[in-house]
């Protein structure tokens, strides 16, 4: 081995020895909740395609036009040569579909949200205001900041309250995920938005596990807490979780978006989505707003589990969303739980630090419109014998 490699294996083994190492399962067949996963048939509650839409005929057909109308790729960023009308039509339906006056479209909802926080916050004498829980694109968009950085701890709107009266700065960004991806709680966006007007702040709302699922015709969490659209709110979405496709979006006033696409570095130096994927993305939101079907029986299969595992030794954390997380707590027990599952022809995924705090290893159960009531009770007859 190289000297220079020596640091690297102790900390892999480092890894190794606290039950953290991470490790690829690879899917031989399309995302859906019965899969082929490395030759072996399995169940799936592992996905975050929580309307099933990622293998719809429907986006299949126009992911395929898309790319026999405008080619395989976008040849450059969007300010270059770029942008082309499928994605100024995505922008446009986008913007249509959640109220803002205007919509950037991006390759990943990381690089959407490195894009929006340190170009709203970019000097010394500003600030943010972030959830303790917030994502790690978000963590990391905030250390992209030269500002200075408050964590307050997870929906405690008291202490951000007083965080922010204290603050100076002349420039203040508040900023959260609506739906937590590893508890599936809601932020109490209503509250934040309060402490946002009166203290002159933004608020920036990371919607990647609500858009498509909560709210009126699947618009999303601000639609569903009864949040109006408003100047100082940028709100992002990915377009690969409940949209089945991939990519994401800012939306927010005509200004602020205007000032996104001026200034934000992973927006200015980043190659464009292949457009193809951009004309399924618009056929997907189509979808997700005349099918209703979809999310009314994905509430209806979360009531199932959770009364399924109401009496299970292992606490299901408190959620109204797709994903349910069962808190075991070392992940030595995680890792056991998943793996007995597995054997059952059952994939849950173990989630562990850095992930969730110490001492919260969970299974993290993601459920999909996509499975049906005996695909759940079949998850809930293994729990209850394992346990």
């Amino acid at each position: 081995m190289h000297t220079c490699e020596l640091p690297l294996s102790g900390h892999l083994r480092q890894l190794a020895d606290a039950g953290l190492t991470r490790q690829r399962r690879r899917l031989d067949s399309p995302v859906a909740p019965h899969v082929r996963v490395e030759g072996q048939e399995m169940l799936a509650f592992a996905s975050n395609d929580y309307l099933g839409l990622a293998a719809h005929p429907e986006i299949i057909a126009a992911l395929a036009q898309g790319a026999r109308d405008w080619g395989a790729g976008s040849g450059a960023s969007h300010l270059v040569s770029g942008h082309l009308t499928a994605h100024a039509t995505l922008e446009r339906r986008l913007a249509e579909f959640t109220g803002f006056e205007r919509c950037l479209g991006f390759s990943t909802g990381y690089l959407a949200n490195l894009a929006v926080t340190p170009t709203l916050a970019a000097g010394r004498d500003d600030a943010i205001f972030a959830d303790r829980l917030n994502h790690a694109s978000l963590i990391d968009a905030a250390r992209l900041s030269r500002a200075r950085q408050h964590r307050y701890p997870h929906g405690d709107m008291a202490a951000l309250e007083r965080l922010l009266a204290r603050s100076t700065a002349k420039n203040k960004v508040i900023v959260s995920d609506a739906v937590f991806s590893m508890d599936g709680d809601l932020a109490p966006l209503c509250d934040l938005f309060q402490l946002a007007e009166r203290f002159d702040a933004w608020l920036v709302i990371d919607d990647a596990h609500g858009f498509g699922v909560l709210g009126t015709e699947g618009r999303g969490s601000l639609a569903h807490c009864g949040l109006p659209v408003h100047p100082r709110i940028l709100l992002m979405a990915t377009l690969g979780k409940a949209a089945g496709v991939g990519g994401a979006f800012v939306a927010g006033s005509a200004l602020a978006i205007e000032y996104l696409l001026q200034k934000a570095r992973s927006y200015i130096f980043t190659t464009a989505q292949p457009p193809a994927i951009a004309v399924a993305a618009t056929k997907s939101l189509e979808i997700i707003q005349r099918d209703e079907a979809r999310r009314v029986h994905l509430r209806a299969l979360i009531q199932q589990l959770r009364a399924g595992c109401a009496t299970l030794p292992w606490r299901l954390l408190p959620s109204e969303t797709a994903i349910q997380p069962l808190l075991l707590g070392e992940n030595e027990q995680a890792l056991a739980l998943s793996q007995q599952l597995w054997q059952r022809g059952l994939w849950v995924a173990a989630i562990r630090p850095p992930t969730v705090p110490p001492g919260t290893a969970r299974l993290r159960i993601s459920l999909s419109a996509a499975h049906s009531e005996e695909d759940v009770a079949r998850l809930v007859r293994a729990l209850r014998e394992l346990a």
